[in-house]
């Protein structure tokens, strides 16, 4: 069982020990989960520990519900994320990959700062609600679309020459 403050970090001291090729399987399950300004729902996991001649590798597979607001509308509306990383936790520095994580003398590995930033990879730069997404009227700001209101200002016609062509396409 986890700690409910601290729910990434593992005790993985008995994997050490083992033989090369020994793997364990952390499964995570929770419901509500903050890591620093990240917070997740319905957050669904699964770690994958192997014993190698260099250290701990670690692979994973993570998903959950984020909030967000959309760029184009202002509403908020939740979205599922899915990441997966795989890092190597070295038990010496000879063994150091590009990522630099050494395993602990305490045996305890923090996921918490890897999940937070694989995480935070797969959110969507411009987070938009839908795809047919009207976004807001320019001039009052009534969001288009609600169906029910009708706000009564519409586009100004370009006044460039090149303006009739568009209506080519």
């Amino acid at each position: 069982m986890p700690n409910p403050r601290k729910p990434f970090r593992i005790n993985v001291g008995f994997i050490i020990h083992e033989d090369v090729g020994y793997q364990h399987e952390f499964p995570f399950e929770l419901d509500k989960v903050a890591i620093d300004d990240l917070e997740l729902r319905g957050l669904e996991g699964n770690v994958v520990m192997s014993r190698t001649p260099q250290g701990l590798f670690v692979q994973t597979e993570f998903r959950g519900r984020i909030d967000f607001e959309c760029v184009r509308c202002l509403t908020d509306f939740n979205e599922d994320i899915n990441w997966a990383f795989a890092e190597l936790y070295a038990f010496d520095k000879k063994s150091v990959t590009d990522s630099g994580l050494i395993l602990p003398e305490d045996a305890h590995i923090d996921l918490a700062p890897l999940v937070r930033e694989y995480a935070l990879l797969e959110i969507p730069i411009n987070p938009i609600c839908k795809p047919d997404c009207k976004g807001l009227c320019p001039v009052c700001g009534e969001n288009l679309n609600d169906n029910d209101k009708d706000c009564g200002h519409r586009p100004e016609q370009p006044d460039s020459p090149f303006a009739a062509l568009k209506d080519l396409l």
